[in-house]
């Protein structure tokens, strides 16, 4: 998918093009698509050809093009969602799912297209997210680091001091997306290597640049949009980088949510504890689409329980 300001955008989709849902996943900072591994796999099964899944990098990362430092804001993520949307969903009802930066790309969607909302937007989960620049949580201190400064000033304006540096600026951030990348330690390894990797392939502008669209963005005006629809707010209890009261801010404002607050997970709650995450997702379609197709999504997980 090519957005408006030409940036193509990797997808991948999972499910018949005729389903009568479609479900977009936006992905966070500094990951890509396959940050929905498990949630891919396990919906695959639980919906069958009921359900279209719709996966995509954001601009910068995975497989999708770079562009423009001016343009990694979260604005714009909302406007690449539009695009997306146009393209691969252009009718029937749809679910969003964000995590992290792509719950903020959710929400800047929603108060740019408030009129999608409802009509076609039937349902939204926002995972680890916030509304607000996320200032306050420990993220905010390593945005005010000096070094972190520096980098921000050579991608806007040498960009060749930032490739020698790009060291140092991995070291200041690289410890504190580990630390707050999971809430306990006995996480599968492989799980953690499959993480890191798609941190570490990020490329330095990109984190730099979005780092500070984080601190700065503020969509506390999709919420009035949101609260017409159901909507999921799911969130580690051990989450630094979007603490847990920056979710239950969301939810109290939304009164068609349901909070899940998972014990003992961190910021990748879906890959930590994705089972959790995915019966919360499988709720959101019951509650946001028509009886029919609640109806047969009871009947598959039924079968699939006693299957």
């Amino acid at each position: 998918v090519t957005t408006a300001d030409g940036v193509p955008l990797a997808v991948r989709e999972c499910g018949p093009p005729d389903a009568p849902l479609t479900v977009v996943f936006a992905h966070g900072f500094c990951l890509r698509m396959g940050a929905f591994h498990f949630q891919r796999d396990r919906l695959a099964r639980q919906w069958g050809d009921q359900v279209r899944m719709v996966f995509y990098d954001q601009r910068g990362h995975g497989l999708s093009g770079d562009a423009s430092p001016d343009t990694f804001t979260v604005p714009q993520l909302g406007q690449d969602l539009e695009s997306v949307l146009a393209v691969l969903a252009p009718k029937g009802p749809v679910v969003l799912v964000g995590h992290s930066m792509g719950g903020m790309t959710v929400l800047s969607h929603a108060r740019q297209y408030p009129e999608r909302y409802r009509t076609r937007i039937v349902g939204v989960a926002l995972i680890s997210s916030a509304a607000e620049g996320v200032s306050r949580s420990p993220l905010g201190e390593i945005l005010r680091n000096p070094a972190l400064e520096a980098a921000r000033f050579s991608v806007r304006y040498a960009p060749g001091l930032l490739h020698r540096g790009r060291g140092v600026v991995r070291s200041v951030i690289a410890p504190i997306l580990r630390a707050a990348s999971y809430g306990r330690e006995d996480i599968s390894p492989s799980v953690v290597a499959f993480s890191e990797s798609m941190m570490h392939d990020t490329p330095v502008h990109t984190l730099v640049g979005f780092l500070h669209a984080l601190e700065v963005h503020d969509e506390t005006e999709a919420l009035p949009v949101l609260a017409k629809i159901p909507t999921l707010i799911a969130c580690g209890d051990r989450d630094l980088l979007t603490p847990l009261e920056y979710s239950q801010e969301m939810a109290a404002q939304l009164p068609k949510s349901e909070l899940v607050v998972v014990e003992g997970a961190g910021h990748l709650v879906q890959l930590e504890q994705p089972d959790i995450i995915d019966d919360a997702l499988v709720r959101l379609v019951e509650r946001s689409t028509p009886s029919k197709l609640v109806a047969l999504t009871r009947r598959l997980r039924d079968r699939a329980r006693h299957g």
